[in-house]
């Protein structure tokens, strides 16, 4: 095997492959990268046994084969050449040379055979979007996920797709967090728990935001594939609790905000949460929200902010995290916060509602 490959361009490969790699592994070769030399360029595939991630180059193929690198070890070593092309070709026995100029490093390599390959699976649905779409639409929620491994099926995001709509839920159980995006495409009733690794590593793909993306489900997969790059992961076992009897049925209470001064406001005044398990204390007053946390150890803080409110005199308390975690996808100038109670889950939503997206908030006791 031997080609000459740009190293941008193959370095961006080599790091979106090396996210599918497996770090702590006793399968050797999972912790590699297969290396592929064909007709136009170099294929780069990275597996955990899980998931597969595959990036095409075009480059100068001298002789075609294929071979295994260490994923770790080649990322380093190529994101941190120079500019020009870069040089790959097998030595005689287990050895690869990688070149560039009057660099040169002799990498051990394995048999590209042992590396496992990406499974096809049937088409139960499908639908297009743009990069962008769905990596704004991934970062809504994301920071939803459980981190919990004694409720699998938490750590992942579901996607559920009725042909028109594909809505993404995350709940820890302390909050939820849906988005809602009206697209046409194929399927009916598609229910998927997508691994949070697997959706780091598709948001991760050097694909531009108005790069087309085809998102494809059956057989227990998800199947991305966006221009020269693809990933594959097979999708978390178990059913989704339903996450729609958290939201409320309906709310007697509104605060209209400006989003930044509150995202500000409360950034600030978590300084002083974090000693009292970030809890941040909101009174709806008049025409303004008094924001209040304190510490037993350190003092006590109080921020105000203007409000437009409907019934709005109540307080209620939250963690200072969820509320920022909450704030952030939300794009517009405005947030409305919904709420019936202090004791009751309060919803945040974009103020003109039309993004898709909204997020539910377990309140803290106000003690």
């Amino acid at each position: 095997m031997r080609l000459d490959v740009p190293r941008k361009e193959f370095s961006e490969a080599v790091s979106a492959a090396t996210a599918a790699a497996s770090v702590r592994t006793s399968v050797t070769i999972l912790q590699n990268l297969k290396i592929e030399a064909m007709d136009g360029g170099v294929r780069v595939l990275g597996c955990d046994g899980e998931m597969w991630v595959e990036r095409d180059v075009a480059g100068a193929v001298e002789e075609g084969g294929a071979l295994c690198l260490p994923a770790r070890l080649l990322n380093d070593l190529v994101g941190k050449l120079g500019e020009s092309p870069v040089s790959l070709y097998t030595t005689e026995g287990t050895g690869a040379m990688l070149e560039q100029g009057a660099s040169q490093y002799r990498l051990q390599t394995l048999d590209a055979e042992d590396f496992p390959e990406p499974p096809g699976f049937g088409g139960e649905g499908e639908l297009t979007l743009t990069m962008g779409t769905l990596r704004n639409a991934v970062d809504s929620v994301l920071f939803a996920v459980s981190s919990d491994s004694h409720r699998q099926v938490l750590t992942g995001v579901l996607f559920n797709y009725d042909g028109n709509t594909l809505t993404m839920v995350a709940t820890d159980t302390h909050r939820l967090a849906v988005r809602k995006i009206e697209q046409a495409g194929i399927g009916t009733n598609i229910s998927a728990v997508v691994p949070e690794k697997a959706l780091k590593a598709i948001k991760a793909l050097p694909v531009p935001d108005d790069a087309e993306v085809v998102l494809k489900f059956g057989s227990g997969r998800i199947g991305v594939e966006a221009g020269n790059a693809k990933v594959v992961a097979q999708l978390l076992a178990g059913t989704y609790p339903n996450w729609e009897r958290v939201v409320p049925a309906e709310t007697t209470r509104t605060w209209s905000v400006e989003t930044d001064q509150l995202l500000e406001k409360v950034n600030r005044i978590m300084i002083l949460a974090r000693d009292n398990a970030y809890r941040v204390r909101f009174r709806g007053q008049g025409d303004q929200i008094v924001i209040a946390a304190r510490s037993e150890e350190k003092g006590e803080a109080k921020e105000e902010v203007l409000m437009i409110a409907k019934n709005g005199d109540v307080e209620i308390a939250f963690n200072g995290r969820y509320v920022v975690d909450a704030l952030a996808p939300i794009d517009g100038p405005g947030v409305r916060i919904e709420m019936t109670e202090s004791s009751r889950p309060a919803v945040f939503r974009p103020a003109d509602d039309e993004s898709g997206y909204f997020c539910v908030i377990m309140p803290m006791a106000l003690a």
